[in-house]
């Protein structure tokens, strides 16, 4: 049966204008975005295949393009789709953040740190500079790959902490093993950047480990 002879109140796009979209399941909100379903198949019904063979609504997101496009029902197109929407979504993040008069709830950092982090494939070493009022200056990716003390140099974070000006840093990257334990290297290398940021007095708040399920924050843990 097509999603049109549905009654209206089960339909995803009716059932959203009337209860918001957070009423829908990730099958509904997939079935959406893909608008349209394919033989034998409405898009609800696509969406919970989809949702069945990528394990989640989490690595379908985070699928690369050679592995999304071959995907029943996907293709080129919906990749370039998907990609401007999680774009935008990570840009109004990060402009949320920045129109924050200051950051005072951990949680709306982890949201932010989250949506730039837990998509790539790779590890990336990234920092949040912030004012003597904790608002947020300027966010960079530092470094990439395996972070350790080999790979991440002090002296750098140093050096763009203090071009920003920043009187506080929240450290931040992500495992992309999905596992956000910290590692002996995670907690070594987090030392030795408040020390060395603590020599031109500016102070690191935090270090933000982002894998799957909640971020782990070494300032809850009392790791700092």
């Amino acid at each position: 049966m097509s999603i049109r002879d549905w009654p209206a109140a089960e339909r995803p796009r009716e059932k959203l204008l009337e209860r918001g979209a957070s009423a829908l399941s990730d099958a509904e909100l997939l079935a959406i975005f893909l608008r349209t379903g394919v033989t034998g198949q409405s898009a609800v019904d696509l969406a919970r295949q989809l949702l069945t063979d990528f394990d989640g609504l989490r690595p379908l997101l985070a699928a690369d393009r050679k592995r999304f496009c071959a995907a029943r029902g996907l293709g080129d197109a919906k990749f370039v789709q998907l990609q401007a929407v999680l774009e935008m979504a990570r840009r109004h993040l990060s402009a949320e953040l920045r129109e924050q008069t200051r950051i005072t709830d951990a949680r709306s950092a982890f949201r932010f740190l989250r949506a730039q982090l837990a998509h790539r494939p790779h590890e990336v070493f990234c920092a949040l500079f912030l004012d003597t009022r904790h608002r947020v200056i300027a966010f960079e990716e530092l470094f990439r790959g395996t972070i350790d003390g080999a790979s991440v140099y002090p002296r750098e974070v140093v050096k763009t902490a203090l071009g920003h000006n920043a009187a506080a840093v929240i450290l931040a990257h992500n495992h992309p093993s999905g596992v956000a334990e910290p590692s002996s290297a995670d907690r070594h290398l987090t030392g030795r950047l408040r020390d060395a940021l603590a020599l031109v007095e500016i102070r690191v708040l935090d270090h933000v480990i982002i894998g799957q399920g909640d971020p782990v924050s070494f300032a809850e843990r009392g790791l700092l």
